[in-house]
């Protein structure tokens, strides 16, 4: 898999923040720096990619080896999934007290945390869990750790931009090419499309609006997470289908097609590739990539791997835009 998918995010993308939810979960320094070297060796060589590694938060996870991991480069963020939240989340966050210390660390040496935003409770509809979490779950994380650097990742409701917009200090968000393009309507209208099914699942149309304003409005604190997923299509087909939408391959098309609709196109750059890295007190990629307007171009529509095809995201409109040099 990693050696089919890898390829379609190194072709446009010079880095990118990788999500530690694996089975097992990526814990501790020893296996990012494991997993990042299995990165590595799968990448080929005409291919310059960094892999920005994190580290999945458990009620386990160990505050020193952590700042160690951050430390010594092994480790960009910490990735914090409420129990059940999503993909390999089993082994999240329940009782959040537990983790305190991690968190207090990591505001000493400035480690951003990277949050999945819902909540897990039954009793909370689903299209809810993501206000819900911002009440109950991260105000008061950061009321007890006021100095922590968070990103929401993946946000996907009006409720989520508004409240970064509320919280400027060590405050971001990052939204999916996806989440700019479907609303729950491409879900479930006309019959189940498990190929637009992920999780925080697509919400109403006003949020999905929301979301573009936020991503074309030039404010820093709004940056791309592509949160490209690549299960394969017997793994999404099936009575308990998988979360996830697979974008590497065409979001850089996707996202031109969207800011050119909106007249923002000046804002891309600072979306996809200046914004993210200011957070995360990175330098820019000197590296850049050209963007040409011209006929439809096409993707495949599958990416074949070893486990089987991998759908790729139809964003349901034709793409003008394609990726020159």
């Amino acid at each position: 898999m990693l050696q089919a998918v890898l390829p379609e995010t190194a072709r446009h993308f010079g880095r990118a923040i990788v999500m530690p939810n694996l089975v097992p979960p990526v814990v501790t320094a020893a296996e990012a720096t494991a997993y990042r070297d299995r990165i590595m060796s799968a990448l080929p060589r005409d291919m310059d990619f960094t892999p920005l590694m994190t580290l999945y938060l458990t009620e386990d996870t160990d505050p020193s080896d952590v700042a160690n991991a951050h430390a010594n480069g092994v480790a960009t963020a910490v990735k914090l999934y409420p129990a059940g939240a999503t993909t390999n989340s089993a082994s999240g966050v329940q009782d959040f007290d537990k983790v305190r210390p991690v968190l207090e660390k990591m505001a000493d040496i400035g480690m951003p945390l990277c949050v999945h935003g819902e909540v897990t409770n039954d009793d909370i509809d689903i299209f809810d869990r993501e206000a819900v979490f911002i009440d109950k779950v991260l105000k008061p994380i950061r009321k007890k750790v006021p100095d922590l650097k968070v990103v929401m990742e993946h946000v996907t409701t009006k409720d989520a931009v508004d409240y970064v917009r509320d919280n400027h200090k060590r405050m971001a968000a990052t939204i999916t090419t996806h989440h700019l393009i479907i609303n729950r309507n491409h879900v479930l209208a006309g019959g189940i499309k498990p190929h637009y099914y992920c999780l925080p699942v697509a919400k109403r149309e006003a949020h999905r609006i929301a979301l573009v304003q936020a991503a074309i409005s030039g404010d820093e604190r709004f940056f791309l997470g592509t949160d490209s997923a690549p299960h394969t299509d017997p793994a999404k087909l099936q009575t308990c289908g998988c979360a996830g939408i697979f974008s590497a391959s065409n979001t850089m098309s996707c996202l031109a097609e969207v800011f050119d609709v909106a007249g923002k196109l000046k804002k891309l750059e600072a979306f996809t590739s200046l914004n993210g890295p200011k957070f995360y007190g990175l330098p820019a990629n000197e590296a850049t990539i050209t963007l040409e307007k011209g006929d439809p171009v096409s993707y495949p529509s599958h990416i074949p791997t070893g486990d089987g095809p991998v759908t790729v995201f139809d964003p349901g409109f034709d793409l003008h835009w394609r990726v020159v040099t």
